[in-house]
């Protein structure tokens, strides 16, 4: 990771936006406080597997059922 200032960006942003496409993670600067961070699109995320948790678990066959007056009360504040 690296620290720079706004003014370096200023003076040669295209040469931050280069490092930055290499990989590089660029951590921004004002005042001695960090305020931004600058980093590469990772596009190689793996989507997951469809199915993943197939059989972990089922649904009651209440689920939908209407709740209880003592729990809907309780959401009202009652």
């Amino acid at each position: 990771m690296l620290n720079i200032t706004i003014d370096e960006i200023q003076r040669d942003p295209f040469k931050y936006l280069r490092q930055v496409e290499a990989g590089e993670t660029l951590l921004i600067f004002r005042a001695d406080q960090a305020i931004a961070e600058l980093k590469p699109i990772t596009k190689d995320k793996q989507l997951r597997p469809f199915g993943l948790c197939a059989g972990e678990f089922t649904v009651p066959a209440d689920f939908d059922a209407p709740l209880p007056e003592d729990l809907l009360s309780a959401f009202k504040g009652k």
